[in-house]
């Protein structure tokens, strides 16, 4: 198998650029994984085909969300894409399942992360109860990853062929959180639940690391025994968007998912703590969240300085939207400018992108069809992906 790495290649004179504070460096040759000979500084070994080059990241397990439910037919649209002539082309090669949180359900509300709360309310810690029911939500027999199956079965006799790779899959894992209040540090660290007939005390980072290795294990399993032909478990991502609270675990729960043979991701967010040390804690791959789209009082320069820092640090990109993209909310040119600033700094030709489309905005852009302005910019997005030379050098990609 062949080892890559994300690496990428600095001029001297943009990053002299750079130094003497002239903005950031435009970076035309930035590279993405290359192959090379691993040394004591490199990237975490990870081979490309392990890599989506299109990661859209899809929500579910919570009771809150709408649909609560995954189908085939409802995640279709992210599988394949009908361009403006009628032509069928495939969308997405990469799903990032994860959640946030478990409310509206029987056993009360909880969260998957610190600092998450639900109606103002800052919610427990997610216990062993919570972990099990979102594995078992990944694998309903009519929902879930078998959803994605379907999506990718049904979108292979629509294009009269399956693709020439499976679409890859990367689960989110829940943040083992030190207290069963995060909000207070004296609440119980022996909470979670029992493994093996021992109560975990999630004061200990062994316990926290077991939590997260049997959490890894039941998925990995149970993915395995499903003998999939459309979908394959590349890896996992760590929910936790910052470095802060996770510091002492993050590489130990990197190496397990490599010995494992499964890639370890991130999205941090804008200057989220750690970021940049992204491989210092073991990830693979990392993806930087703009964190442009959301408020009014974040600059469209900010997609510069996340560009920037995506090339510095190796890292790869998100792009951020959701229902306010369409026409009637009056942020759609903040996608527009997304797109824009990928292709200028040479995101968009050389390196993966993960795409945070806030529920389901994509599906509203397209079923927009009295919008002639909503309309445009799904086409614009998606013959942004498809075209995408990161992806089309590759043809056995696809």
């Amino acid at each position: 198998m062949k080892v890559l790495k994300l690496a990428v290649l600095f001029l001297a004179s943009a990053l002299l650029c750079a130094c003497e504070g002239n903005g950031p460096a435009d970076i035309p040759d930035w590279k993405d994984f290359v192959e090379d000979k691993p040394g004591k500084d490199d990237v975490p070994e990870v081979s490309k085909d392990k890599v989506p080059s299109d990661m859209v990241l899809i929500y579910g397990g919570s009771a809150h969300r709408n649909p609560v439910k995954w189908t085939g037919n409802y995640l279709k649209e992210y599988v394949i894409y009908t361009d403006r002539s009628g032509v069928k082309h495939w969308l997405f090669d990469g799903f990032l399942c994860l959640e946030f949180m478990y409310v509206n359900v029987p056993t009360g509300n909880k969260t998957f992360i610190t600092g998450y709360s639900y109606n103002g309310v800052k919610l427990p810690s997610a216990t062993k109860y919570e972990w099990q029911s979102l594995i078992d939500y990944y694998f309903e027999i009519d929902g879930g990853l078998n959803a994605i199956e379907k999506a990718v079965e049904l979108a292979s006799e629509e294009m009269g062929s399956s693709p020439k790779t499976k679409r890859k899959v990367v689960i989110g894992i829940p943040e083992p959180i030190s207290n069963e209040y995060y909000s207070n540090t004296s609440s119980s660290t022996v909470y979670w639940g029992k493994l093996n007939g021992k109560e975990l005390d999630f004061s200990l980072t062994s316990d926290r690391l077991n939590a997260c290795k049997w959490y890894i294990d039941e998925i990995a399993s149970r993915f395995k025994a499903q003998k999939y032909k459309y979908i394959d478990l590349v890896g996992f991502y760590w929910v936790a968007e910052k470095a802060t609270n996770t510091r002492d675990l993050m590489n130990k729960v990197g190496e397990y998912l490599n010995a494992n043979e499964f890639t370890f991701n991130w999205i941090p967010y804008f200057n989220a703590d750690g970021f940049s040390e992204w491989k210092k804690y073991g990830f693979n791959v990392a993806y930087l969240q703009p964190n442009y789209f959301f408020s009014d009082s974040v600059p469209e320069g900010r997609l510069d300085e996340a560009c920037d820092y995506a090339k510095r640090y190796n890292m790869g990109m998100e792009i951020e939207f959701d229902g306010n993209a369409l026409e009637a909310n009056g942020k759609g040119y903040k996608l527009e400018n997304y797109m824009k600033a990928f292709k200028k700094y040479g995101i968009w030709e050389s390196s993966p992108i993960a795409y945070y489309q806030g529920s389901w905005a994509l599906k509203w852009l397209r079923g927009s069809v009295n919008s002639e302005y909503n309309q445009k910019l799904y086409h614009d997005f998606c013959e942004f992906v498809i075209t995408r030379p990161y992806r089309t050098k590759d043809d056995e990609q696809y």
